[in-house]
């Protein structure tokens, strides 16, 4: 897959390396000639440019890109780049860094953003899996903030803990992705066991949240 990537500082440096290593091809966008170092990535395909400007873009053929991740350190220029990808380009998936908290309301399906991640939401998502059980953990957000990846712990005197996975009444618009069990990853067919600590992640619309946040809430009677 060719994926673009604008902003070849610390973090589009590492998610190109990440990339490149599954064997995408990747396209590292840098206006700032200081930050051009192909030893650092050298399977990624460097570009001496802004990736704000429509030509470059252009130049580029970044609408053979199905994916195009902003990662500069500038919101005001994620959010641009984001735009003129989805808007100009027609690129399928944009994911875009946040640096700034308080900008998290612009990134949405407006600026053609259809990932957006922030840092700190990120690291403190993960300090709550670390440390919660039988409570409903947002990791991520989809699209415009409709739909996420969560994450919630079975305690050991939760009533599911014996049973099987069939036996979960979901609500509507949530899927049960994938059940984590130590180091083991296991799909949740309907005749798997839940166990307790399992870490059960879904995908739910923010909608149904509360009613998966209740199901899960539930403790073994005296």
């Amino acid at each position: 897959m060719r994926v673009a990537i604008a902003g070849a500082g610390a973090v589009g440096r590492s998610i190109a390396l990440e990339l490149t290593g599954y064997g995408h091809k990747v396209l590292l966008i840098e206006r700032d000639a200081s930050r051009i170092d192909p030893e650092q990535v050298p399977d990624a395909e460097w570009v001496h440019a802004d990736a704000c400007e429509l030509s470059v873009l252009e130049e580029i053929e970044v609408q053979r890109c199905p994916v195009v991740i902003a990662a500069t350190g500038d919101d005001k220029v994620n959010l641009v780049v984001s735009l003129l990808s989805k808007t100009e380009f027609g690129v399928g998936r944009v994911v875009a860094r946040i640096n700034d908290p308080t900008n998290e309301w612009l990134f949405n399906e407006a600026w053609g953003v259809d990932i957006a991640v922030s840092t700190p939401r990120v690291l403190a998502a993960l300090v709550e899996e670390a440390v919660t059980v039988g409570d409903l953990v947002r990791i991520m957000r989809f699209r415009s903030g409709e739909t996420n990846l969560v994450e919630i712990t079975l305690g050991s005197d939760h009533p599911l803990v014996g049973s099987a996975v069939r036996s979960v009444q979901l609500p509507r618009d949530t899927a049960l992705v994938t059940i984590l069990r130590g180091d083991r990853v296991i799909v949740p067919v309907p005749d798997e066991p839940l166990e307790a600590d399992d870490e059960l992640l879904f995908v739910a619309n923010e909608s149904a949240e509360d009613d998966l946040r209740a199901l899960m809430a539930q403790r073994r009677r005296g």
